[in-house]
């Protein structure tokens, strides 16, 4: 290699993002981990384009991003400290590059990172330390680095990673409510072995901007009443991009099979003869009243807790849910999927007998900076939720033990 074909050297640096006016240009599945990643460290993001990923549409319509729903035009970086330009058409990723040169804002392009005058480490965060890794334009090997150093920190010692073959086969991984520390080691060592995932909005969506460039990631997210694709099209993906040689993760929120469709996915896959694995991950339904100082169950309170789905409300055609016996129990009652309907479910709870001053919360975002609290009765929730603006994703508990957080 000679000198001129030797990678140029970048000067590492940490930006200090939060509140700061960062623009993102594009708003495809490259433009969704960017994001991820900046929103994580609090930087004030705007992007740019016509349309949005569901999971980046989700963050624009809860006000956690900035969208403006246009093509990219010459202004769009006044005021940026850092921009990211991700679309799909090389000629608006150089205008958007030469409108950060001419204004001295330091600009990531996604599609050609020599022409750009950023280049967008391998990020991994173990506790308050971040480590970034560059690589001399090779993005495997800053991985590989990157992976190590973090499980150094965790382990304690230094290892030598090497990258290993893998088969192809799906891996149907639980992400825990949303927190990245949540889930569990052996789901952050499927994502690291990963050619493509297939993610959902719930998913801890911060691990997205940790993986390699080159690996796949398709947006699997459905909006409350809003966009989705369909369970059919999911299990459709999973076993083509399996069938084609390569080693897919389902990364889902919570716990595969805790009102997450994974057993339907795993009975697409081997009835294709795919192998599939499954990687068990934390219920939202016991985490978020855990990260919220809510047990579900306390000794001498409470034997039995009840996890139940309020996507359907009572006296639905289709519910399968015994709400008078359901009210008849002593124990904690927990709702997922609940916001819409708690005011049908209350009072199916109080005419079924429940005590109307039974303590109840509703957690939102448990453990993600958007996290929100709304305490009171049984008979009051309802009001209490509307008042205190708690939107999906929502745990709701109904119980004694709600009153010991």
């Amino acid at each position: 290699m000679s000198p001129t074909d030797t990678p140029a050297r970048v000067y590492p640096v940490g930006l200090q993002l939060r509140g700061r006016r960062v623009v993102v240009v594009g708003g495809g599945s490259v433009a969704q981990r960017r994001v991820a990643g900046l929103h994580e460290v609090g930087a004030d993001t705007v992007v740019v384009a016509p349309t949005l990923t569901t999971a980046l549409e989700a963050l624009a319509d809860s006000g956690e991003i900035t969208w403006a729903a246009r093509p990219y035009a010459e202004g769009d970086l006044d005021g940026a400290w850092y921009a990211v330009a991700a679309t799909d058409d090389p000629a608006v990723n150089a205008a958007v590059a030469a409108e950060a040169e001419r204004a001295r804002v330091f600009c990531v392009r996604a599609d050609d990172a020599d022409a750009g005058t950023a280049v967008t480490p391998a990020v991994g965060r173990y506790d308050d330390i971040t480590v970034a890794v560059h690589g001399g334009g090779d993005p495997r090997r800053a991985t590989g680095v990157r992976d190590g150093a973090v499980e150094a920190l965790r382990s304690g010692t230094l290892l030598d990673r090497r990258h290993r073959a893998v088969r192809p086969g799906v891996t149907l991984v639980g992400g825990g409510p949303g927190d990245p520390g949540l889930i569990t080691v052996r789901g952050r060592q499927a994502l690291a072995q990963a050619d493509v995932v297939v993610t959902d909005r719930l998913a801890p969506q911060p691990l997205l901007d940790e993986l390699p460039p080159d690996v796949t990631v398709i947006d699997a997210s459905k909006l409350p009443r809003g966009r989705y694709m369909s369970q059919d099209t999911i299990n459709q993906v999973l076993v083509e991009e399996a069938l084609a040689g390569r080693r897919v993760v389902r990364l889902k929120g919570g716990d595969p099979f805790v009102f997450g469709r994974g057993m339907e996915e795993i009975q697409a896959c081997v009835a294709a003869g795919v192998e599939v694995e499954v990687v068990p991950g934390i219920t939202s339904a016991i985490a978020v009243p855990a990260l919220a100082g809510v047990p579900v169950t306390h000794r001498g309170v409470t034997h039995e807790f009840t996890v139940v789905s309020g996507h359907l409300p009572p006296g639905h055609a289709q519910s399968l849910v015994d709400w008078p016996a359901l009210a008849r129990l002593r124990g904690t009652i927990v709702l997922l999927m609940a916001v819409e309907n708690i005011g049908a479910i209350a009072d199916a709870l109080l005419a079924g007998g429940r005590d109307p001053e039974t303590p109840a919360l509703a957690v939102q975002e448990g453990g993600l900076p958007g996290q929100l609290t709304a305490r009171a009765t049984l008979a009051k929730l309802p009001g209490a939720i509307v008042d205190a603006g708690v939107r999906p994703p929502a745990v709701i508990v109904i119980g004694t033990v709600a009153d010991l957080g």
